[in-house]
């Protein structure tokens, strides 16, 4: 390839030749523009250089600058008297002013650029004005420019505008949901581009791409070519607003709705700092205030989508102004609306509610006129505000059942009044419904299972519930389909946040029409689900795995530095860096097929014997204990969620209080709230506890019903059940590990290698995470003595700390076998990070799936020295026979009557088939 960093002079068709060379290389278009300027060229030449300076702030700096320097391009034009020259002036003077966000000057000046234009020059100018058409939101007007544009370039023979208009063509049917054509003109574009050195327009192209693989719900595929394009971009050395925007949708679909947020915040601080395109402000505004919402901050998203909405407006640009209107509607029902439809019913008169059924019902016509897909979601929110103001109250304000109600003479007339008030709601309700249901049948899985979601809200208004609940399992099915093309574990967990609502009307729909066994069988539906599929095993990753020792390295030069009482902040960076690669290569890990596995209650009832499982539902605020016992579900209420949130937080403290000699917690309040009477029904057997994701971090054995009996929990009764079938392996392979910086380490895990013949001890420099992890594979038992770090704020880099550095959960997914058995001696390894509708990540979570029947580990920080006695009590009890949970009863018998020995204990549970 010729030398890149050429002189104007020496480029083959002198200065014109430095426009294409603006979306190849734009920093040399800028460099070589700047040299033209400084030898006192022609005014033809000047208008040239001016206006690739002003192209290369347009698109990657100061917008107010660009306009600046294009309107000298065109005055130096006009000085040349080059129509051609001044109509290719213009165009880029009209895009500029549009994306400053002076959409009538800037239309007037494309106008005008396609009048004084002709032949190829004019279809070019077109396609300008098309691009700024459809930035505005104005589809169709784009497309007509399209079409009368693309037959000249083509015929000009110009590959570089041909496919630009093709990829802008492909970019107007993806709004309209045609992802197939869309995909064509793609690819055509591509093949277009190959043959030209316009590296930014090929990263565009692959940019694109992760476009079409997101709207045919491809997820893991458009996260590949995004963060392919991003890679491009950056070793360009341009911002791409576009490609935040972007990801910012794809990251929102995928569940990762905070996280949406944070990067849409910081590129409009970036777009500030440059002064760049307030078209793209307003954008990556809307998409924050969606991502907002979808992380239930209604404050936050009204507050960008106002501001979004005020620039829009500012710009002309009606179908994102409208867009954004939706979720400014969206985001004030969510400030208030009723937590249940069981809840006391807001007045009609409630300020606003009214109003804004009225007005999402005139933004769902608008959306329709615009041919926007969003229109669906205008009508379920209108449909939401109409259900809430449909459920009228009676003087005394109780709730009016379905059917006109029986009362008191006397205030006939108010139930009157208040009985045709929710007539008139329902059915204003019930209109919105049925249009948003219209989406089950068409669109991407989300929209599909949107359209279920109306439709169940529409049955259960209707009081309806056989087709309530087929409406919530179509749904559901929809989305597990989907979760099934996604390979990494974060983002199957977060998936299932998009059920979240679905599960929750099947639930109440359940409950109220009675019957233990279906309400645990909905409940099994939904909680745990990322759990109940095998663990997506992409094959050997070399990339990962480097990364993963490199994380290993900085990770443990960090903890050195820091330790000695010196700053590290550029080894914290590169900590962060690895962090987000490595994350980033699991999210675009692809599933692995598969189905999810039913709950068969029989096969559960006769695989729990004499076990009992008291399975913890939560309903609209409220629990339940649905107790399973010898052929029988019974369903028993316990406490309100919000007090047994606050009296867990209060015993989890307590606990740790106690583990370092505080006061003893007994843990009598919280077991009322949990289990109510299901406490005096347990016996003296063994007990499953499957509790909501929230609820994982809970020291079971503080309550006193739970504390002498064998105690297990799992995430869901399927989870139980499958790890119950795991076989126990035909070696009698023990693996003892122990990590640095124990206070007892290795005589811990000394202590326990006696008890066993031939253990496979590692220690010290031969407890690194290679050789663990290989010992570990498919061994029947296993110890690993280590300090362990919960990481809430990224749960899948929580780890043990080795003589190499973490090892992490995606060390343990790599796994091709996992242990049989598995003990966790360290701090918080039992901790698990809700996540999704009811999912968890963290070292059980991943470990569940991919083989091992149970694992014995602490909630909560715990005593090293008392650990190291109480595990040689827990091990004593395995070599005898007993299973975990039998083995951790016995220890805390052991513990009794120390309360520090008392504590530890209790902080250790058993998860799984124990």
């Amino acid at each position: 390839m010729p030398d890149r960093i050429r002189r104007a002079s020496d480029l083959g068709g002198g200065p014109a030749q430095l426009l294409p060379l603006v979306f190849a290389r734009p920093r040399e278009a800028l460099a070589a523009a700047r040299r033209i300027l400084a030898a006192h060229p022609s005014p033809h030449d000047a208008s040239i250089a001016h206006q690739v300076i002003g192209l290369v702030e347009r698109d990657f700096g100061d917008a107010a600058a660009a306009v600046g320097e294009l309107r000298l391009a065109v005055r130096l034009a006009r000085r040349a008297a080059s129509a051609p020259r001044e109509a290719d002036a213009l165009a880029a003077l009209g895009v500029a002013l549009i994306h400053a966000g002076r959409t009538r000057a800037g239309l007037s000046r494309l106008d005008a650029a396609v009048r004084l234009a002709t032949g190829a020059d004019a279809a070019r100018a077109r396609f300008r004005r098309a691009r700024a058409l459809w930035v505005l939101g104005r589809h169709a007007a784009a497309s007509a420019d399209l079409r009368r544009a693309l037959p000249l370039l083509r015929r000009a023979d110009d590959p570089i505008w041909t496919a630009r208009a093709l990829t802008l063509r492909a970019l107007i049917r993806l709004s309209q949901g045609a992802a197939a054509a869309a995909e064509d003109d793609l690819g055509v574009a591509e093949r277009l581009f190959a043959t030209t050195e316009q590296d930014h327009d090929v990263a565009v192209a692959v940019h694109n791409r992760g476009l079409v693989a997101f709207r045919a719900g491809d997820l893991p595929a458009a996260l590949a070519h995004l963060d392919d394009a991003a890679g491009r971009y950056r070793r360009l050395g341009t911002p791409a607003p576009d490609l935040t925007v972007d990801r910012c949708g794809v990251l929102l679909t995928a569940g990762l709705a905070r996280e949406a947020l944070e990067v849409a915040d910081a590129g409009v601080r970036e777009l500030d700092s440059l002064r760049g395109q307030a078209t793209r402000k307003a954008e990556l505004l809307l998409v924050a205030g969606r991502a907002a919402l979808a992380a239930s901050d209604p404050d936050t998203a009204r507050a960008r989508a106002s501001a979004a909405g005020r620039l829009f407006a500012a710009q002309g640009r009606d179908w994102w102004a409208v867009h954004s209107r939706l979720v400014l509607l969206q985001s004030r029902f969510a400030a208030h609306r009723p937590p249940s439809p069981d809840a006391p019913a807001p007045s009609p008169a409630t300020p606003g509610l009214s109003r804004l059924v009225a007005e999402a019902g005139r933004i769902a016509r608008r959306l329709e006129e615009l041919g926007s897909p969003e229109s669906g979601q205008a009508h379920l929110l209108a449909g939401r505000a109409a259900l809430a103001l449909g459920r009228p109250t009676t003087a005394a304000g109780n709730a009016l059942a379905p059917g006109r109600p029986t009362i008191a003479a006397g205030n006939a007339r108010a139930v009157d009044r208040a009985w045709g008030r929710a007539v008139g709601w329902l059915a204003r309700a019930d209109a919105h419904l049925a249009v948003a249901a219209r989406d089950r049948a068409r669109g991407s899985a989300l929209v599909r299972a949107t359209g279920w979601l109306a439709e169940a809200l529409r049955a259960e208004a209707a009081g309806n519930p056989q087709r309530t609940l087929e409406a919530c399992r179509r749904g559901l099915d929809v989305l597990a389909r989907h979760q099934l093309s996604l390979g990494g574990s974060e983002l199957r967990a977060q998936s299932t946040a998009r059920g979240s609502e679905l599960a929750a009307v099947a639930l109440r729909t359940s409950l109220r029409a009675g019957g233990a066994r279906r309400l645990l069988e909905w409940c099994e539906r939904w909680r745990a689900i990322a759990l109940a599929v095998p663990a997506a095993r992409g094959g050997p990753d070399a990339g990962l795995r480097a990364e993963l020792v490199r994380y290993r390295g900085v990770t443990s030069r960090v903890a050195e530095t820091e330790a000695a009482g010196q700053a590290a902040p550029h080894l914290r960076r590169a900590q962060l860096a690895l962090e987000r690669r490595i994350r980033a290569r699991e999210m675009r890990q692809p599933g692995n097929g598969g189905a999810p596995e039913r709950l068969l209650v029989p096969q559960l009832l006769e695989a729990l014997g004499d076990t009992r499982m008291a399975e913890l539902v939560d309903v609209d605020g409220r629990l339940y204990v649905l107790l399973c016992h010898r052929g029988r579900i019974r369903r028993f209420a316990a406490g309100r969620t919000a007090e047994v949130a606050a009296e867990l937080e209060f015993a989890q403290a307590g606990l740790r209080r106690m583990a370092l000699g505080g006061r003893a917690v007994h843990g009598r309040r919280l077991q009322e709230l949990l289990l109510g009477p299901v406490a005096r029904q347990l016996g003296d057997g063994p007990v499953v506890i499957v509790p909501p994701a929230w609820m994982h971090a809970m020291p079971w054995a503080l309550l006193p019903a739970l504390r002498p009996l064998p105690l297990s929990v799992a995430p869901s009764a399927r989870s139980w059940l499958r790890a119950r079938a795991v076989p126990e392996p035909a070696n009698s392979t023990v693996v003892l590990v122990s990590g640095p910086d124990l206070a007892a380490g290795p005589q811990e895990v000394a202590a326990i290698a006696k008890l066993y013949d031939q253990p496979t001890v590692l220690d010290a420099a031969r407890a690194t995470a290679a050789r663990v992890l290989d010992a570990l594979g498919g061994s029947r038992l296993a110890h690993i003595a280590a300090h362990g770090t919960f990481r809430a704020d990224s749960p899948l880099f929580s780890a043990l700390h080795l003589h190499d550095g973490p090892l992490t959960v995606h060390d343990f997914e790599r796994m091709p076998a996992a242990p049989y058995r598995l003990v966790l001696s360290a701090c918080d390894s039992a901790r698990l990070a809700p996540s999704g509708a009811d999912e968890l990540l963290g070292l059980a979570a991943a470990l569940l799936p991919l083989g091992t029947a149970a694992i014995v580990a602490s909630v909560v920080p715990v005593d090293d020295e008392v650990t190291a006695g109480l595990m040689q009590t827990l091990h004593r009890g395995l070599r005898a026979g007993l299973c975990p949970a039998e083995a951790l009863c016995a220890m805390r018998a052991d513990a009794s009557g120390d309360p520090l020995a008392t504590a530890t204990a209790c902080a250790f549970t058993a998860i799984g088939a124990a």
